[in-house]
């Protein structure tokens, strides 16, 4: 069995568990089962690391089952290799050839040496950084709810933010702080940390130095700065003149509003105000923002802004005329330019067909179909943002969501290549010929 095929099997079946645990009636807070149907979906969603929910979390959900989805966020969030090859080094097992290709295709690396180190690396971050936004938010809402149960809701909220989940056990998920700079910069810091991926994280820890960094850390660091600041500048500007979001709030509130939602679409999934009331232009420039997502070998979904930053160099490159795609003094490979493009064409065509069978499915009107797209641009970046539209999914909508979430979170060309049986490699070689373009 390939690497590939590996990971979607024990994906699935981890899923296939969450929803078994989620579905007895301890998990519920009235001590009524949640349903098979719902309980497969907010597994999904919590291995996934989306953060949609066709049921309140906070509400509906006991204590119990709100744990087993917090579980579920970091074994999906950090993987399910990372998390073996600690227990193998606690209990003093060897890692084998066949256990570090499988860590190697779910961390997105480009080699094979170094994984042993590199899992350790991603689990100590995790856990530093989730420990110390756990600290912070304890002693911002413990004069609110008294420490034990704001301990509780730090613990929760600092694993799904730092995972890219967007679970709350808000209602409203983290509206009623809009304006609050600890929860903000907090939550903030922890998604857009995860979201960066943990070979540049690392690569920063180790190298401490621009110039030292490697051509995908700057890449996705560039890249995503500028996704940050765009997206912050041009929501405040748009929602600044929309009554039902920004309207009521002052200059700081609309500050951190906008920084906050002009980050989240990169696969947070939290919201600080209703996405369902914001101007269509504000809500089609979050699709945007989904659809690109974070980096590779992070907490986030979506293409990767590495991807969409390689695609745009090969445009701009054609239109100069060059004969090669560069970026800081780097040269980059034809093949990873035709990767890129087999990722964002496979992606497209997935949410395109996922927003056509949720429009047959649910039975929207031509003036709903935004939000539409935006649910299946959301389900297949792992962002977890919705415009309303998850809470009211009919069963046949749950299901096409739930295939979604699992395809998003493996990637079109993982999920293409645990398919397929062998490699088909052509045995003749054809004379070169010309189709026009444009």
């Amino acid at each position: 069995m390939s690497p590939p095929q590996l990971i979607m099997i024990i994906f699935f079946c981890l899923i296939w568990i969450g929803a078994l645990f989620l579905s007895l009636p301890y998990s519920s807070s009235n001590g009524e089962s949640i349903g098979l149907l719902n309980a497969l979906f907010t597994a999904t969603s919590a291995i996934c690391v989306n953060g949609l929910v066709v049921v309140d979390t906070g509400s509906v959900f006991s204590t119990f089952g709100q744990v087993v989805i917090m579980i579920m966020i970091q074994v999906g969030g950090l993987g399910f290799m990372t998390l073996g090859v600690m227990v193998a080094i606690l209990l003093g097992k060897k890692i084998g050839l066949k256990q570090r290709l499988v860590i190697q295709q779910a961390t997105h690396s480009t080699s094979a040496q170094g994984l042993v180190k590199l899992s350790i690396y991603m689990v100590l971050i995790a856990f530093a950084f989730e420990m110390l936004a756990i600290l912070l938010l304890t002693v911002r809402w413990h004069s609110e709810m008294g420490w034990g149960q704001a301990a509780y809701y730090a613990l929760f909220h600092s694993v799904s933010a730092f995972n890219n989940a967007g679970f709350a056990l808000w209602s409203d998920s983290l509206s009623s702080f809009v304006g609050d700079p600890i929860v903000n910069m907090t939550i903030v810091a922890l998604f857009i940390i995860g979201g960066l991926g943990y070979i540049v994280v690392v690569d920063l820890f180790r190298k401490r130095s621009w110039r030292k960094l490697s051509l995908h850390s700057k890449v996705v660091l560039l890249g995503s700065g500028i996704l940050y600041v765009a997206g912050f500048l041009l929501l405040f500007l748009l929602e600044s003149w929309n009554p039902a979001t920004f309207g009521d709030l002052n200059i700081g509130e609309r500050l951190w509003a906008a920084l906050f939602q002009g980050s989240t679409p990169r696969s947070s999934g939290f919201n600080t105000i209703d996405i369902g009331s914001m101007l269509t232009t504000s809500q089609f420039l979050l699709i945007i923002l989904m659809f690109i997502g974070a980096a590779s070998g992070g907490t986030g979904g979506g293409i990767k802004i590495n991807t969409f930053v390689v695609l745009v160099l090969a445009t701009i490159n054609t239109f100069r005329g060059g004969s090669q795609i560069h970026a800081f003094k780097r040269k980059i490979g034809v093949d990873t330019v035709m990767r890129a493009l087999a990722v964002v064409m496979s992606s497209l065509a997935v949410v395109l067909l996922v927003a056509l069978l949720l429009t047959l499915s649910e039975g929207m009107l031509e003036d709903h179909f935004l939000e539409v797209l935006f649910e299946a641009t959301s389900a297949f970046s792992t962002t977890g943002l919705s415009m309303g539209l998850t809470s009211e999914l009919s069963p046949l909508g749950k299901i096409i969501v739930t295939v979604t979430m699992f395809v998003g979170r493996l990637g079109p060309l993982t999920l293409a290549f645990a398919l397929a049986q062998k490699k088909h490699t052509s045995k003749i070689g054809y004379a070169e010929d010309h189709v026009l373009i444009g």
